[in-house]
């Protein structure tokens, strides 16, 4: 570490010891996508130290993304969602090496990322047809995977839970999931767990929209909340932690 990392991680040094600050500034990690969820998860993972990661988003920051996503603000808006994001990072830790992709993750792009090159996978995407893409990939690496579910329709922060993905029940989203692998005959190499809520809210509010563009089904634009999707992302960044750290 450099001098101003040890001065950073003063008090995670002091839990977690000098070999696991070794083993979490030693870790590659890469997160497909950097919304609601993924922009928590990278600053829980970077204020953690963990110092190596790759944002993947081909998006850019919207006005709608400010109640939620942390690198959204209306000075934002209209930028890189990777790059804002990564911007962010930096000022918390100036060393950190953090490698910014501005692309969208799909079955036709996967061939451009060596998940092998990475300790962990992280699936933050919403998509339902790129986050399949990328379970069957994941699965298949040499990575250590975990994957968030749904984290719209919910206002319960008690509800979120972890699971194996086949174990995984209230969510829709992972049912759609479940349902599109089994029908094209595909299914992950091996277990991977997910962040999950069962709670399943109904939109109250006006001017909802569905998007016809996905390959699977029809996603319908839901409300969410910041806090609970900052614990998705937090529970994510803290699964690393623990596995890195051998599960302490």
């Amino acid at each position: 570490m450099t001098q101003l990392e040890t001065e950073i991680y003063n008090r995670t040094a002091l839990l977690v010891g000098d070999e696991g600050m070794a083993r979490l500034q030693a870790v590659r990690v890469i997160i497909f996508g950097v919304g609601g969820v993924g922009s928590w998860c990278a600053e829980g993972l970077l204020r953690s130290g963990i110092t190596h990661l790759t944002l993947v988003d081909a998006d850019n920051v919207c006005i709608s993304n400010v109640n939620r996503q942390l690198m959204a603000t209306p000075a934002t808006v209209g930028r890189g969602k990777v790059e804002v994001m990564r911007e962010r990072l930096l000022e918390i830790n100036p060393d950190a090496c953090v490698e910014t992709v501005q692309m969208l993750y799909s079955k036709e792009t996967a061939s451009q990322f060596d998940l092998d090159g990475y300790d962990y996978v992280l699936d933050c995407i919403d998509s339902l047809s790129d986050k399949a893409a990328l379970i069957l990939h994941a699965s298949a690496s040499k990575a250590v995977f975990f994957s968030s579910m749904g984290a719209a329709l919910k206002m319960d922060p008690t509800k979120v839970r972890v699971a194996e993905f086949f174990d995984v029940r209230g969510c829709p989203l992972g049912a759609m999931l479940r349902k599109k692998l089994r029908r094209e005959g595909t299914l992950p190499a091996r277990k991977f767990l997910c962040v999950y809520d069962e709670e399943v809210l109904p939109n109250k509010g006006q001017g909802e929209k569905v998007d016809e563009s996905m390959s699977f089904g029809k996603v319908r634009t839901n409300g969410t909340l910041v806090y609970i999707t900052a614990i998705f992302g937090f529970t994510l960044s803290g699964l690393v932690v623990r596995d890195c750290l051998g599960g302490e």
